[in-house]
Protein backbone atom coordinates (compact mmCIF):
# COMPACT_ATOMS: atom_id res chain seq x y z
CA UNK A 1 0.00 0.00 0.00
CA UNK A 2 1.65 3.18 -1.18
CA UNK A 3 2.18 6.14 1.11
CA UNK A 4 1.93 9.79 0.11
CA UNK A 5 5.69 10.31 0.02
CA UNK A 6 5.86 13.58 -1.94
CA UNK A 7 2.20 14.63 -2.23
CA UNK A 8 -1.25 13.62 -1.02
CA UNK A 9 -2.46 10.68 -3.10
CA UNK A 10 -6.13 10.49 -4.10
CA UNK A 11 -8.42 7.49 -4.22
CA UNK A 12 -12.08 6.60 -3.72
CA UNK A 13 -14.15 3.98 -1.96
CA UNK A 14 -15.23 1.64 -4.72
CA UNK A 15 -18.44 1.98 -6.68
CA UNK A 16 -18.76 4.47 -9.52
CA UNK A 17 -21.77 5.24 -11.74
CA UNK A 18 -22.76 2.44 -14.08
CA UNK A 19 -24.19 2.97 -17.58
CA UNK A 20 -27.98 3.09 -17.69
CA UNK A 21 -28.22 0.00 -19.94
CA UNK A 22 -26.12 -2.07 -17.53
CA UNK A 23 -28.08 -0.82 -14.51
CA UNK A 24 -31.32 -1.84 -16.17
CA UNK A 25 -30.03 -5.36 -16.81
CA UNK A 26 -28.92 -5.73 -13.19
CA UNK A 27 -32.25 -4.43 -11.86
CA UNK A 28 -34.23 -6.81 -14.08
CA UNK A 29 -32.11 -9.79 -13.02
CA UNK A 30 -32.57 -9.00 -9.32
CA UNK A 31 -36.34 -8.82 -9.83
CA UNK A 32 -36.25 -12.32 -11.28
CA UNK A 33 -36.84 -11.36 -14.90
CA UNK A 34 -35.17 -13.28 -17.70
CA UNK A 35 -31.89 -11.62 -18.67
CA UNK A 36 -29.28 -12.88 -21.11
CA UNK A 37 -26.09 -13.57 -19.08
CA UNK A 38 -23.99 -12.84 -22.15
CA UNK A 39 -25.55 -9.37 -22.41
CA UNK A 40 -24.66 -8.58 -18.79
CA UNK A 41 -21.12 -9.87 -19.32
CA UNK A 42 -20.62 -7.78 -22.44
CA UNK A 43 -22.09 -4.62 -20.94
CA UNK A 44 -20.05 -5.11 -17.78
CA UNK A 45 -16.76 -5.43 -19.64
CA UNK A 46 -17.56 -2.39 -21.78
CA UNK A 47 -18.34 -0.37 -18.64
CA UNK A 48 -15.10 -1.53 -17.05
CA UNK A 49 -13.08 -0.40 -20.08
CA UNK A 50 -14.70 3.01 -19.89
CA UNK A 51 -14.41 3.60 -16.16
CA UNK A 52 -10.60 3.37 -15.96
CA UNK A 53 -9.73 6.34 -18.21
CA UNK A 54 -12.40 8.41 -16.46
CA UNK A 55 -10.71 7.82 -13.12
CA UNK A 56 -7.32 8.74 -14.52
CA UNK A 57 -8.66 11.86 -16.25
CA UNK A 58 -10.23 13.00 -12.97
CA UNK A 59 -6.83 12.81 -11.27
CA UNK A 60 -7.22 9.71 -9.12
CA UNK A 61 -3.99 7.99 -8.15
CA UNK A 62 -5.35 4.74 -6.68
CA UNK A 63 -8.11 3.34 -8.86
CA UNK A 64 -10.35 0.30 -9.21
CA UNK A 65 -12.87 -1.31 -11.53
CA UNK A 66 -15.73 0.87 -10.27
CA UNK A 67 -17.57 -2.36 -9.37
CA UNK A 68 -18.99 -2.24 -12.90
CA UNK A 69 -19.26 -6.03 -13.14
CA UNK A 70 -21.27 -6.29 -9.91
CA UNK A 71 -24.87 -5.29 -9.27
CA UNK A 72 -24.01 -4.08 -5.75
CA UNK A 73 -21.06 -3.89 -3.40
CA UNK A 74 -22.29 -6.96 -1.50
CA UNK A 75 -25.17 -8.82 -3.13
CA UNK A 76 -23.14 -9.84 -6.18
CA UNK A 77 -22.04 -12.66 -3.90
CA UNK A 78 -25.42 -14.33 -4.30
CA UNK A 79 -23.92 -15.58 -7.58
CA UNK A 80 -20.69 -16.80 -5.96
CA UNK A 81 -21.74 -18.47 -2.70
CA UNK A 82 -23.56 -21.74 -2.05
CA UNK A 83 -26.27 -22.14 0.56
CA UNK A 84 -28.25 -19.00 -0.38
CA UNK A 85 -31.89 -19.22 -1.38
CA UNK A 86 -35.48 -18.53 -0.43
CA UNK A 87 -35.93 -14.96 0.82
CA UNK A 88 -35.24 -12.78 3.84
CA UNK A 89 -36.02 -9.27 5.04
CA UNK A 90 -33.91 -6.39 6.29
CA UNK A 91 -34.57 -4.38 9.45
CA UNK A 92 -35.19 -0.68 8.75
CA UNK A 93 -32.93 2.15 9.83
CA UNK A 94 -33.82 3.85 13.09
CA UNK A 95 -33.10 7.37 11.89
CA UNK A 96 -35.48 7.05 8.93
CA UNK A 97 -38.25 5.59 11.08
CA UNK A 98 -37.86 8.55 13.43
CA UNK A 99 -38.67 10.97 10.59
CA UNK A 100 -41.67 9.55 8.69
CA UNK A 101 -42.07 12.58 6.41
CA UNK A 102 -38.54 12.20 5.14
CA UNK A 103 -38.86 8.43 4.91
CA UNK A 104 -41.93 8.88 2.70
CA UNK A 105 -39.96 11.19 0.40
CA UNK A 106 -37.19 8.62 0.04
CA UNK A 107 -39.70 5.86 -0.70
CA UNK A 108 -41.34 7.96 -3.40
CA UNK A 109 -37.98 8.73 -4.97
CA UNK A 110 -36.97 5.07 -4.94
CA UNK A 111 -40.20 4.06 -6.66
CA UNK A 112 -39.25 6.16 -9.68
CA UNK A 113 -35.76 4.70 -10.10
CA UNK A 114 -34.66 1.83 -12.31
CA UNK A 115 -32.25 0.41 -9.77
CA UNK A 116 -31.09 -2.64 -7.88
CA UNK A 117 -33.01 -2.78 -4.63
CA UNK A 118 -31.03 -3.15 -1.44
CA UNK A 119 -34.04 -4.07 0.70
CA UNK A 120 -36.13 -6.46 -1.43
CA UNK A 121 -35.47 -9.82 -3.13
CA UNK A 122 -32.86 -10.67 -0.50
CA UNK A 123 -31.78 -14.30 -0.12
CA UNK A 124 -31.37 -16.21 3.15
CA UNK A 125 -28.67 -18.67 4.23
CA UNK A 126 -30.47 -22.01 4.04
CA UNK A 127 -27.49 -24.35 3.67
CA UNK A 128 -23.73 -24.58 4.00
CA UNK A 129 -22.07 -21.40 2.77
CA UNK A 130 -19.04 -21.98 0.54
CA UNK A 131 -17.34 -20.11 -2.29
CA UNK A 132 -18.57 -21.97 -5.36
CA UNK A 133 -15.84 -21.40 -7.94
CA UNK A 134 -12.66 -19.28 -7.69
CA UNK A 135 -12.99 -18.64 -11.42
CA UNK A 136 -15.61 -15.98 -10.63
CA UNK A 137 -13.19 -13.68 -8.81
CA UNK A 138 -10.20 -14.70 -10.91
CA UNK A 139 -12.03 -13.78 -14.11
CA UNK A 140 -12.98 -10.41 -12.62
CA UNK A 141 -9.34 -9.78 -11.72
CA UNK A 142 -8.20 -10.82 -15.20
CA UNK A 143 -10.71 -8.48 -16.84
CA UNK A 144 -9.46 -5.65 -14.63
CA UNK A 145 -5.81 -6.32 -15.40
CA UNK A 146 -6.55 -6.48 -19.12
CA UNK A 147 -8.39 -3.15 -18.98
CA UNK A 148 -5.53 -1.58 -17.00
CA UNK A 149 -2.88 -2.64 -19.50
CA UNK A 150 -3.57 0.26 -21.84
CA UNK A 151 -3.04 2.76 -19.01
CA UNK A 152 0.25 1.59 -17.53
CA UNK A 153 2.08 4.41 -15.79
CA UNK A 154 -1.03 6.59 -15.54
CA UNK A 155 -1.95 5.61 -11.99
CA UNK A 156 -0.11 4.73 -8.78
CA UNK A 157 -1.93 1.61 -7.62
CA UNK A 158 -5.05 -0.48 -8.20
CA UNK A 159 -7.48 -2.01 -5.73
CA UNK A 160 -10.55 -4.23 -5.66
CA UNK A 161 -13.25 -4.37 -3.02
CA UNK A 162 -14.89 -7.26 -1.19
CA UNK A 163 -17.49 -7.16 1.59
CA UNK A 164 -16.96 -8.21 5.18
CA UNK A 165 -18.60 -11.34 6.62
CA UNK A 166 -20.60 -9.04 8.88
CA UNK A 167 -22.42 -7.09 6.19
CA UNK A 168 -23.38 -10.27 4.35
CA UNK A 169 -24.51 -11.87 7.60
CA UNK A 170 -26.60 -8.79 8.40
CA UNK A 171 -28.34 -8.64 5.02
CA UNK A 172 -28.69 -12.38 4.37
CA UNK A 173 -30.61 -13.92 7.27
CA UNK A 174 -29.14 -17.04 8.84
CA UNK A 175 -31.49 -20.04 8.80
CA UNK A 176 -28.86 -22.76 8.76
CA UNK A 177 -26.12 -22.22 11.36
CA UNK A 178 -26.71 -22.78 15.08
CA UNK A 179 -25.10 -19.49 16.11
CA UNK A 180 -24.24 -16.14 14.60
CA UNK A 181 -20.59 -16.83 15.41
CA UNK A 182 -20.67 -20.02 13.36
CA UNK A 183 -22.40 -18.20 10.50
CA UNK A 184 -19.80 -15.42 10.48
CA UNK A 185 -16.99 -17.97 10.59
CA UNK A 186 -18.45 -19.80 7.59
CA UNK A 187 -18.83 -16.55 5.67
CA UNK A 188 -15.27 -15.60 6.53
CA UNK A 189 -13.95 -18.94 5.33
CA UNK A 190 -15.86 -18.55 2.06
CA UNK A 191 -14.73 -14.98 1.52
CA UNK A 192 -11.12 -15.96 2.21
CA UNK A 193 -11.09 -17.36 -1.35
CA UNK A 194 -12.00 -13.95 -2.76
CA UNK A 195 -9.72 -11.96 -0.46
CA UNK A 196 -6.67 -14.07 -1.26
CA UNK A 197 -7.37 -14.13 -5.00
CA UNK A 198 -7.52 -10.32 -5.21
CA UNK A 199 -4.17 -9.92 -3.46
CA UNK A 200 -2.55 -12.83 -5.32
CA UNK A 201 -3.39 -11.13 -8.60
CA UNK A 202 -1.52 -8.01 -7.51
CA UNK A 203 -4.27 -5.71 -6.30
CA UNK A 204 -4.88 -4.01 -2.99
CA UNK A 205 -7.81 -5.49 -1.12
CA UNK A 206 -10.39 -3.11 0.33
CA UNK A 207 -12.71 -4.69 2.87
CA UNK A 208 -16.12 -3.01 2.86
CA UNK A 209 -17.40 -3.13 6.44
CA UNK A 210 -20.36 -0.77 6.86
CA UNK A 211 -21.73 -3.31 9.34
CA UNK A 212 -19.19 -2.17 11.92
CA UNK A 213 -21.11 1.12 12.18
CA UNK A 214 -24.37 0.85 10.22
CA UNK A 215 -25.80 -2.15 12.04
CA UNK A 216 -25.99 -0.21 15.30
CA UNK A 217 -29.03 1.70 13.96
CA UNK A 218 -30.28 -1.26 11.93
CA UNK A 219 -30.00 -4.82 13.23
CA UNK A 220 -29.05 -3.68 16.75
CA UNK A 221 -31.29 -0.62 16.94
CA UNK A 222 -33.34 -1.97 19.86
CA UNK A 223 -30.52 -3.65 21.74
CA UNK A 224 -27.84 -2.35 24.13
CA UNK A 225 -24.67 -0.85 22.75
CA UNK A 226 -22.72 -3.67 24.40
CA UNK A 227 -24.53 -6.23 22.23
CA UNK A 228 -23.57 -4.35 19.10
CA UNK A 229 -19.95 -4.04 20.16
CA UNK A 230 -19.82 -7.79 20.77
CA UNK A 231 -21.13 -8.26 17.23
CA UNK A 232 -18.32 -6.03 15.96
CA UNK A 233 -15.79 -8.12 17.84
CA UNK A 234 -17.13 -11.30 16.24
CA UNK A 235 -16.92 -9.72 12.79
CA UNK A 236 -13.34 -8.51 13.28
CA UNK A 237 -12.37 -11.98 14.54
CA UNK A 238 -13.82 -13.50 11.36
CA UNK A 239 -12.02 -10.92 9.21
CA UNK A 240 -8.66 -11.52 10.85
CA UNK A 241 -9.04 -15.24 10.37
CA UNK A 242 -9.91 -14.76 6.70
CA UNK A 243 -6.96 -12.46 5.95
CA UNK A 244 -4.41 -14.28 8.11
CA UNK A 245 -2.31 -15.24 5.08
CA UNK A 246 -2.34 -11.76 3.50
CA UNK A 247 0.34 -9.15 4.27
CA UNK A 248 -1.12 -6.41 6.43
CA UNK A 249 0.03 -3.66 4.07
CA UNK A 250 -2.03 -5.11 1.20
CA UNK A 251 -5.38 -4.53 2.92
CA UNK A 252 -7.37 -1.42 3.77
CA UNK A 253 -10.71 -1.43 5.58
CA UNK A 254 -13.69 0.86 4.95
CA UNK A 255 -16.29 1.65 7.59
CA UNK A 256 -19.36 3.88 7.21
CA UNK A 257 -22.82 4.50 8.65
CA UNK A 258 -24.74 3.82 5.45
CA UNK A 259 -24.40 5.51 2.09
CA UNK A 260 -27.70 7.36 2.12
CA UNK A 261 -28.83 10.91 2.68
CA UNK A 262 -30.70 10.92 5.97
CA UNK A 263 -30.77 12.33 9.50
CA UNK A 264 -28.08 9.93 10.80
CA UNK A 265 -28.78 11.12 14.34
CA UNK A 266 -28.97 7.51 15.51
CA UNK A 267 -25.43 6.69 14.31
CA UNK A 268 -23.02 5.17 16.79
CA UNK A 269 -20.07 7.52 17.45
CA UNK A 270 -16.76 6.52 15.88
CA UNK A 271 -15.18 6.69 19.32
CA UNK A 272 -17.36 3.80 20.52
CA UNK A 273 -16.36 1.43 17.73
CA UNK A 274 -12.79 2.49 16.93
CA UNK A 275 -11.06 0.34 19.59
CA UNK A 276 -12.65 -2.74 18.00
CA UNK A 277 -12.28 -1.65 14.37
CA UNK A 278 -8.55 -1.07 14.85
CA UNK A 279 -8.11 -4.66 16.00
CA UNK A 280 -8.41 -5.62 12.33
CA UNK A 281 -4.99 -6.62 11.06
CA UNK A 282 -4.94 -4.20 8.12
CA UNK A 283 -2.61 -1.53 6.81
CA UNK A 284 -5.10 1.32 6.58
CA UNK A 285 -8.61 2.58 7.17
CA UNK A 286 -11.02 4.41 4.86
CA UNK A 287 -13.34 6.62 6.92
CA UNK A 288 -15.96 9.30 6.11
CA UNK A 289 -15.13 12.80 7.31
CA UNK A 290 -17.02 14.91 4.74
CA UNK A 291 -20.65 14.30 5.67
CA UNK A 292 -22.20 16.67 8.22
CA UNK A 293 -22.76 14.03 10.91
CA UNK A 294 -19.21 12.69 11.15
CA UNK A 295 -17.00 15.50 9.85
CA UNK A 296 -15.64 16.21 13.33
CA UNK A 297 -14.59 12.68 14.18
CA UNK A 298 -11.13 12.87 12.63
CA UNK A 299 -10.10 14.49 15.93
CA UNK A 300 -10.17 11.12 17.66
CA UNK A 301 -6.84 10.14 16.09
CA UNK A 302 -5.08 12.76 18.17
CA UNK A 303 -6.10 10.85 21.30
CA UNK A 304 -6.20 7.36 19.83
CA UNK A 305 -3.51 7.22 17.13
CA UNK A 306 -3.28 4.50 14.55
CA UNK A 307 -0.24 2.24 14.51
CA UNK A 308 2.82 3.79 12.87
CA UNK A 309 2.60 1.46 9.87
CA UNK A 310 -1.05 2.29 9.12
CA UNK A 311 -2.43 4.96 6.80
CA UNK A 312 -5.73 6.83 6.87
CA UNK A 313 -7.78 7.46 3.75
CA UNK A 314 -9.82 10.47 4.81
CA UNK A 315 -13.22 10.94 3.21
CA UNK A 316 -13.20 14.52 1.92
CA UNK A 317 -16.08 14.19 -0.59
CA UNK A 318 -19.68 13.55 0.43
CA UNK A 319 -21.10 10.85 -1.87
CA UNK A 320 -24.78 11.68 -1.19
CA UNK A 321 -24.92 15.34 -2.29
CA UNK A 322 -24.57 17.09 -5.63
CA UNK A 323 -22.63 19.94 -4.08
CA UNK A 324 -19.17 20.05 -5.66
CA UNK A 325 -16.80 20.70 -2.79
CA UNK A 326 -14.46 23.64 -3.41
CA UNK A 327 -10.79 22.62 -3.68
CA UNK A 328 -9.93 24.88 -0.73
CA UNK A 329 -12.54 23.11 1.39
CA UNK A 330 -10.98 19.79 0.42
CA UNK A 331 -7.49 21.07 1.16
CA UNK A 332 -8.64 22.26 4.59
CA UNK A 333 -10.15 18.85 5.33
CA UNK A 334 -6.95 17.08 4.33
CA UNK A 335 -4.78 19.39 6.41
CA UNK A 336 -6.95 18.94 9.50
CA UNK A 337 -6.53 15.19 9.26
CA UNK A 338 -2.78 15.51 8.73
CA UNK A 339 -2.50 17.62 11.87
CA UNK A 340 -3.95 14.88 14.06
CA UNK A 341 -2.11 12.09 12.24
CA UNK A 342 1.17 13.98 12.54
CA UNK A 343 2.57 12.87 9.17
CA UNK A 344 1.25 13.77 5.69
CA UNK A 345 2.80 10.60 4.26
CA UNK A 346 0.23 8.54 6.18
CA UNK A 347 -2.81 10.39 4.80
CA UNK A 348 -4.61 9.95 1.50
CA UNK A 349 -7.68 11.80 0.21
CA UNK A 350 -10.78 9.79 -0.62
CA UNK A 351 -14.56 9.69 -0.68
CA UNK A 352 -16.94 9.01 2.18
CA UNK A 353 -18.36 5.95 0.43
CA UNK A 354 -19.11 4.68 -3.06
CA UNK A 355 -21.16 6.71 -5.52
CA UNK A 356 -23.37 3.81 -6.70
CA UNK A 357 -23.19 1.06 -4.09
CA UNK A 358 -26.26 -0.66 -5.56
CA UNK A 359 -26.65 -0.10 -9.29
CA UNK A 360 -28.87 2.91 -9.93
CA UNK A 361 -29.16 3.95 -6.27
CA UNK A 362 -26.56 6.71 -6.43
CA UNK A 363 -27.83 10.15 -5.46
CA UNK A 364 -25.09 12.09 -7.27
CA UNK A 365 -25.48 12.75 -11.01
CA UNK A 366 -22.90 11.11 -13.25
CA UNK A 367 -21.27 14.32 -14.45
CA UNK A 368 -21.22 15.74 -10.93
CA UNK A 369 -19.37 12.65 -9.67
CA UNK A 370 -16.47 13.31 -12.01
CA UNK A 371 -16.46 17.03 -11.21
CA UNK A 372 -16.27 16.22 -7.50
CA UNK A 373 -13.33 13.86 -8.07
CA UNK A 374 -11.48 16.49 -10.13
CA UNK A 375 -12.05 18.99 -7.36
CA UNK A 376 -10.60 16.50 -4.90
CA UNK A 377 -7.43 16.25 -6.96
CA UNK A 378 -7.17 20.05 -7.06
CA UNK A 379 -7.67 20.25 -3.31
CA UNK A 380 -5.05 17.56 -2.74
CA UNK A 381 -2.58 19.53 -4.85
CA UNK A 382 -3.26 22.66 -2.76
CA UNK A 383 -2.78 20.74 0.47
CA UNK A 384 0.35 19.06 -0.87
CA UNK A 385 1.95 22.41 -1.70
CA UNK A 386 1.60 23.42 1.94
CA UNK A 387 2.29 20.07 3.58
CA UNK A 388 5.36 18.98 1.58
CA UNK A 389 7.17 22.32 1.32
CA UNK A 390 10.30 20.90 2.90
Amino acid sequence: MQRSETRILTTHTGSLPRPAALTKLYARRVRGEAVDPAAIEAEGRAALAGIIPKQIESGLDIINNGEQQRESFVLYLRHRLSGLGDSSSRTGWADLDAYPDYKAQLKELASKQEAVTNTDFLPAAIGEVRYLDPAAVNDECTDFRTALAAHSGSYAEAFLTAPSPGIIGSIVQNRHYATEEAYLAALGDALKVEYEAIVAQGFLLQLDCPDLALERHCSYRDRPLSDFLQFCERVVTAINRAIAGIPRDRVRLHVCWGNYEGPHDHDVPLEDILPIVTQANVGGFVLPFANPRHAHEYKIFERKPLAEDQILVAGVLDTTTNFIEHPEVIADRIERVVRVMGDPRRVQAGTDCGFDTSAGRGRVANDVVWAKLKSMRQGAEMASARLFRN
